[in-house]
């Protein structure tokens, strides 16, 4: 969670009203936690990092505006994503998505999916950085907009 706050303070620094509602709170991360989705990254000890990785579709995802999907296959998904203030710069949201890649794999997908609030640029750019592509406008169950990217992974050996 101090790595979650420390995230959020950034985003409200910057202007950006992303996580400023109280979520993820506690319960949502203990979710995450139980759930296996929860992926941590670690430095000397410490946490720098992190965030959920689901294998499986998100309701959220349903329905998209202003863009389409890049396809409707079954994809794994990145949340939360938080990186210490600290740490920024050193494209480390870059190796969650190359694990959700390698999750999304091990499940037979070929997609990995997720989303920003749409001033959340810092956010953007990791995941263009990344190889994925914004796709259009989707809806967080609380009816918050943000802006979903897709990848397509390349098949293994190529």
């Amino acid at each position: 969670m101090e790595v979650i706050e420390d995230a959020r303070e950034a985003l409200r620094l910057a202007g950006i009203p992303q996580w400023q509602n109280g979520y993820p709170n506690a319960d949502s991360i203990r979710n995450d936690i139980q759930n296996g989705y929860a992926w941590l990254m670690e430095e000397d000890g410490n946490i720098i990092g992190t965030c959920a990785i689901i294998a499986g579709r998100d309701p959220n995802y349903t329905l998209i505006e202003d863009g389409e999907w890049l396809n409707d296959e079954d994809y794994a998904v990145v949340h939360r994503i938080a990186v210490r203030t600290s740490c920024k710069g050193r494209r480390l949201a870059g190796r969650f998505f190359d694990h959700a890649e390698q999750i999304a794999r091990s499940c037979g997908y070929r997609n990995v999916r997720a989303d920003t609030h749409e001033l959340n640029q810092s956010m953007q750019k990791a995941l263009k950085h990344a190889g994925f592509v914004p796709c259009g406008r989707v809806y967080m169950a609380d009816g918050a907009p943000r802006t979903g990217f897709q990848k397509v992974l390349e098949q293994e050996g190529k």
